[in-house]
């Protein structure tokens, strides 16, 4: 039985997921998970005994959620950075996981080396989004590598992503609408053909800030775009949908 007091170290805190009573141990000072993370476990689809690959998974937030939220039989995650994947690994631990969620410290850029190609059913990904060209890069390293594309390129994300998966598998990622155009030229040049995109809005008469998209590898041409997601009603409150994507309804 693992001592929960040595799980927490000094300045962490334990955050409630609001569901099946799951926690996440988090450094306020530090990278901590955002609304893009939820959204996308409420949109990525995982079946029966199907297997999971969390890439760029920071403090593991994905794979607590899909635990939560999904029949998989198992769920792996891969992070760079130490600090990170050691956080994610005692969540893991924390909340008696370990039997269906592993934590890999490794790089995205050689992922399907390391855990294998046509390995899984499902990738899901929440990426730096920011290249060269595009926002001021964090002082802060680690907070840096998150954001910035510093030590993986979108294309890297996309190509591993297609290796690892399975013939149908699916994949699953949170971007920038502007990247959009970006997306969708390395999906198709790594056969991940997109099949479902949608566009996360900040309030109703917003331009979207994010993008959620599927792709299937190998799969038929045709990409079906869903209703826009309004993340506030008014500034401070959450729509329905939302609040039910973090378990705040009643």
């Amino acid at each position: 039985m693992v001592n929960k007091n040595s799980l927490l170290h000094e300045n962490e805190r334990l955050d409630d997921l609001q569901i099946n009573g799951l926690e996440i141990i988090q450094h306020p000072g530090k990278f901590c998970f955002g609304i893009d993370a939820v959204l996308l476990s409420a949109f990525a689809e995982v079946r029966k005994n199907e297997t999971v690959i969390d890439l760029c998974t920071g403090t593991g937030i994905l794979p607590l959620l899909l635990s939560a939220k999904t029949p998989a039989e198992h769920i792996d995650a891969l992070e760079l950075q130490t600090e990170s994947a050691d956080m994610a690994a005692r969540s893991v631990q924390w909340n008696q996981l370990e039997e269906r969620i592993n934590i890999y410290e490794g790089d995205v850029c050689t992922a399907s080396s390391q855990l294998g190609r046509g390995k899984y059913h499902v990738v899901t990904v929440n990426p730096p989004y920011m290249n060269d060209r595009h926002g001021l890069t964090n002082p802060d390293l680690p907070l840096a590598i998150a954001r910035h594309e510093i030590r993986c390129s979108l294309e890297d994300v996309i190509r591993e992503s297609a290796r690892l998966l399975r013939p149908k598998g699916r994949f699953y990622m949170v971007h920038r609408p502007f990247r959009l155009a970006d997306i969708m030229v390395l999906m198709r040049q790594y056969r991940l053909e997109p099949k479902k995109l949608r566009l996360v809005h900040p309030f109703a008469d917003r331009e979207p800030n994010m993008i959620l998209i599927e792709g299937v590898r190998d799969g038929k041409p045709m990409v079906k775009v869903q209703p826009p997601l309004i993340v506030y009603d008014t500034p401070g409150q959450y729509t329905e949908e939302v609040k039910a994507m973090y378990g705040l309804t009643t």
